[in-house]
């Protein structure tokens, strides 16, 4: 057994850790509810205007298809993946490197499969083994529409280009403070929307201006919310595994903390009880 002055190290150490977990939960506790206010104000919109643009960009035919909605066959493949800059949230970091090692050993193997990080996390594991030609992971330092939008002007440019014939984004989907969904989107090109039967009449409207001139005006701005939504949910979705896993944290510290405690008094309590027995035993040697 541990003697009483390891123990009561241990347990300064264990209450020092306990205090930092509550505090960090804390914080992220703060930080989770103002993020999911936004994500869940945002989503219906985003949704819906994704939905909308697809189907507009499918009726589109010939010429008038826009550029963004190019089928091409897929030989170079852009993944963004969205992590954060900051560990201590449980498996949220490494579930993305998963889904990024996923889609570049099985379902785009043998084809040329490059990576945009936004997330130092995600970026230190996956630059190791794989091409990484951007980094992004600066944007978390001021997370504006401005500052999403440049970046998804930046990956609509490497797509009209040819430089990609596919891009898609890995982000965690935030559902709740405990449950995150590892979430593959294709970015570009646009996918159609699928219709079948008495779905398709709904999709009949009157356009002012031209279909083309709309589509042509609301596609990147549709890409653009569509990346900043990826990204927000990502950022809620963090705040979320890290309020968890410090609560987790926390309730582990607590018990071992409680652990240490019991021992230490059971150290002490013997230590006390061979001293009173070590009295004794002198009284009755002198007695004697």
């Amino acid at each position: 057994m541990a003697n009483l002055k390891e123990l009561r190290s241990r347990i300064t150490s264990v209450s020092s850790t306990m205090q930092i977990t509550s505090a960090m939960k804390m914080v992220s506790a703060a930080k989770l509810n103002k993020a999911q206010m936004a994500i869940t104000a945002m989503r219906p919109y985003a949704d819906k205007l994704t939905e909308l643009l697809q189907s507009l960009s499918a009726s589109l035919e010939g010429d008038s298809a826009s550029s963004f909605s190019e089928q091409r066959e897929v030989n170079k493949v852009l993944v963004v993946a969205i992590a954060s800059n900051r560990g201590l949230a449980g498996a949220f970091n490494s579930n993305i490197v998963k889904a990024s090692r996923e889609l570049y050993d099985n379902v785009y193997a043998g084809k040329q499969v490059d990576f945009v990080t936004i997330g130092k996390k995600v970026n230190d594991i996956v630059s190791k083994t794989h091409t990484v030609v951007a980094n992004k992971s600066e944007l978390f330092d001021d997370l504006t529409f401005a500052n999403v939008a440049a970046i998804a002007e930046e990956l609509m440019e490497m797509f009209t280009n040819g430089s990609y014939d596919k891009i898609v984004v890995v982000y965690n989907k935030f559902k709740n403070a405990a449950t995150q969904i590892v979430t593959t989107e294709q970015f570009l090109p646009i996918k159609p929307v699928e219709t079948e039967g008495e779905k398709s009449a709904n999709l009949d409207y009157i356009f002012e201006p031209s279909k083309e001139e709309i589509v042509e005006e609301l596609i990147p701005k549709s890409l653009k919310t569509q990346l900043y939504k990826a990204i927000r949910d990502s950022f809620a979705s963090e705040h979320g595994a890290r309020m968890t896993a410090m609560h987790k944290a926390t309730d582990n510290a607590t018990e071992l903390r409680d652990s240490l405690k019991l021992q230490y008094n059971k150290a002490r309590q013997a230590s006390i009880t061979n001293e009173i027995l070590e009295i004794v035993g002198g009284a009755e040697a002198l007695n004697s």
